[in-house]
């Protein structure tokens, strides 16, 4: 039995060696840094949405070891597939409404920040106020794609 252990512990540590070597893109494509948005809205942006939803990602050190690796960069390059904060400006009036919208919608149910992140980033959190500020904010954006309401 402990013959048997040792062989299986051995494997797994070449299996995790090996694993290192399989390449993965960290990349933060140039962008352009300005985000044209309401000083307070950017700022829950900068702290609660950049690391994943922007080409200015930090990537910490745990994001160098795979099978953590892979799982933060899938992460990454799906929110910026969803929202690019960093192409912001290029974004037509009314993908920025749904767009909005969407992450007010994803940070009430508490799909965003990805939990996961929010336990290892508690800073990331976005407070009732922060919500507050940004309901109003996707508010104004889907009043002026869609105009004012009707009675």
């Amino acid at each position: 039995m402990g013959r048997t252990l040792t062989r299986i512990l051995i494997a797994a540590g070449i299996v995790m060696i090996a694993i290192q070597f399989v390449p993965i893109d960290r990349s933060n494509p140039a962008a352009d840094p300005r985000l044209e948005v309401d000083a307070s809205v950017a700022e829950v942006f900068r702290h609660a949405c950049y690391d994943c939803h922007s080409q200015q990602a930090v990537w910490p050190w745990y994001s160098r070891i795979a099978p953590v690796s892979w799982l933060i960069a899938n992460d990454v390059h799906e929110a910026r597939h969803v929202l690019n904060l960093s192409l912001w400006q290029q974004y037509s009036a009314r993908k920025k409404a749904f767009a909005s919208g969407k992450a007010v919608e994803e940070i009430e149910e508490g799909g965003m920040p990805l939990p996961r992140y929010r336990r290892l980033h508690p800073a990331a959190r976005v407070s009732a106020a922060e919500l507050q500020r940004l309901r109003t904010w996707a508010d104004s954006l889907h009043q002026a794609d869609t105009g004012p309401a009707r009675p």
